[in-house]
């Protein structure tokens, strides 16, 4: 999986190379600018943490000032709302996870997430599985399952919610599975765990790193990674997909955009730039103390995966009915 990684990396930069040598000639003018880049959620965030990684980078190395403009509220919406207006000059930049995808679908948003931003990267993501405690009687997806089936809605599962992506992956288990569990929402992954810890629920739907110490303390066990591959960190842990549900996965994942419009050449320098400082062996090791694992997903390539998130996410807030809070 680690060269899997760094091989999707090595092509990214290569392709954005390209553009920047183009841009060589006036690269000091170029980069003689104030770049503010808008996370739409409260600093010390995991998007916050990634922005200020890569921004204090491109500061460093390519001579810009960077700026973090945090703009929390209406679950994400405020600030890229915000980014949405601004002006398409290269110098504005949107930090947004998961939510950029589902919250158009939940709620009226004054913007399109497929027409109002140029794609730029995909940047990280972090594995996301389902814990039980280790009291459990559940060794497996399938002990699961088959409990669910033989007593149909009994079994609790926790996560942020309503209509976080850990929600609608686990709607999307249910309908694939074909059975009745009940969905507990809590505001964050740590109200969450300590529900799990105290035996609240029956199980939880997260990130590794909010489960990683429980797990290595013997607290908690992991049944099925929800990513398209086995983590590194847990290579013996099956993933839903080998668990019998081919093509599921639903990975939490951090990206960059800019303003509809900003030229092709800022967003082909922007690209070079992210991607050059997720490949800093610094920076690697920053994100993996937060559970992130560097990406670099863009152009085109990202631009697909936008859509097939927002129409993946869209057809299960449909067909499961799900409604904002």
């Amino acid at each position: 999986m680690q060269l899997s990684r760094r091989a999707s990396l090595h092509l990214c930069a290569g392709a954005a190379a390209l553009s920047l040598l183009s841009l060589a000639k006036g690269a000091r003018s170029q980069t003689a600018r104030t770049i503010k880049l808008i996370v739409p959620s409260a600093p010390g965030g995991v998007t916050d943490i990634l922005a200020r990684l890569l921004g204090d980078h491109i500061a460093r190395t390519q001579g810009a000032t960077v700026v973090i403009d945090n703009r929390p509220g209406a679950g994400e919406m405020i600030g890229t709302e915000t980014a949405a207006r601004a002006a398409p000059d290269g110098n504005t930049v949107l930090f947004a996870a998961n939510p950029f995808v589902i919250n158009p679908h939940l709620r009226k948003a004054s913007y399109d997430p497929l027409t109002s931003f140029e794609p730029i990267c995909q940047l990280a993501n972090a594995p996301t599985l389902i814990v039980v405690t280790a009291a459990s009687p559940y060794h497996s997806l399938a002990d699961l399952l088959a409990a669910a089936r033989a007593t149909p809605g009994s079994l609790t599962m926790a996560s942020i919610g309503p209509g976080s992506p850990f929600h609608l992956g686990f709607e999307k288990l249910k309908r694939m599975a074909n059975v009745d569990m009940t969905f507990i929402p809590y505001p964050g992954n740590g109200p969450s765990v300590n529900a799990l810890l105290g035996e609240h629920v029956t199980m939880m739907f997260g990130t590794y790193a909010n489960v990683a110490e429980h797990l290595k303390s013997g607290k908690l066990r992991a049944i099925a990674t929800t990513t398209p591959r086995r983590i590194d960190e847990l290579p013996d842990l099956p993933t839903v997909a080998e668990s019998g549900f081919p093509d599921y996965a639903v990975p939490a994942w951090f990206a960059a955009l800019a303003p509809a419009n900003t030229p092709k050449a800022a967003v082909s320098q922007l690209a070079a730039w992210l991607t050059a400082a997720l490949q800093a062996p610094e920076i690697e090791q920053k994100l993996l103390i937060q559970g992130l694992y560097p990406s670099g997903l863009c152009g085109d390539e990202f631009a697909a995966h936008l859509r097939d998130q927002f129409d993946e996410f869209g057809r299960i807030i449909r067909e499961s009915n799900i409604k904002a809070e």
